[in-house]
């Protein structure tokens, strides 16, 4: 029996959709194994999800340099021989070297759909917009921020009297089941990236896959 597919998971916050990823191992839903946490911020809670053995976080500002600090944790990453890098909440801009190390296997999920509302605040930037529709979506991670071939979108309407703060909960309802669905193709090698445009099955996708009702993902 070969090895289940290794995941390594960068976050920087409460490790909701790393809970997401770990339930989903835990009931079957995903053939995986989570192999290491890695934090910007020593005090995430991200990190209490996982063993010790399993858990990395370093404050950048005691790196020295963002390069060392970005290869420090490369290094770190690199250990635990992932098949796929997942940012998960992980609120700190990767740097080009770590993106290219990682190249094809490093994703993120983002709150907003892209190509809208790339990086922070992405909550309230679409309520000042007047968007009808709001989400979330995985990407392959490229070094310009938020621009990567976008894999899959969960979409949600925006409502009368929508604050950023009730935009967000909706959105975080459809991020665990978009991130579970996404991974669930990856680690299988059913989704790729090559020169900026997903694959699924070896055919080229146009848009990117949209996660119904049901939690599947749909071309």
């Amino acid at each position: 029996m070969s090895a289940l597919p290794r995941i390594a998971v960068l976050a920087s916050g409460r490790g909701s959709n790393l809970q997401c990823l770990l339930d989903g191992i835990a009931g079957g839903r995903l053939q995986a194994q989570v192999v290491g946490v890695f934090s910007d911020r020593p005090g995430a809670a991200a990190l209490e999800k996982v063993p010790p053995a399993q858990r990395w976080a370093h404050a950048p500002r005691d790196a020295g340099s963002r390069e060392a600090f970005d290869a420090a944790l490369g290094d770190a990453v690199a250990a635990c021989a992932p098949d796929w890098v997942v940012c998960a909440g992980y609120m700190r801009i990767l740097g080009a070297g770590f993106v290219q190390r990682f190249e094809r296997r490093l994703v993120n999920i983002h709150p907003s759909l892209l190509p809208l509302h790339k990086g922070l605040h992405t909550h309230a930037r679409a309520l000042e917009a007047g968007d009808a529709e709001h989400g979330a979506s995985v990407h392959f991670v490229v070094p310009e921020l938020d621009a990567g071939a976008v894999i899959a979108q969960a979409r949600v309407p925006v409502l009368a009297g929508d604050t950023p703060d009730t935009l967000a909960a909706r959105v975080l309802a459809v991020e665990h089941p978009l991130l579970l669905a996404t991974l669930r193709l990856l680690v299988a090698g059913r989704v790729t990236e090559q020169a900026g445009t997903v694959l699924l099955d070896g055919q080229s996708l146009f848009s990117p896959l949209r996660l119904d009702s049901h939690g599947t993902l749909n071309a």
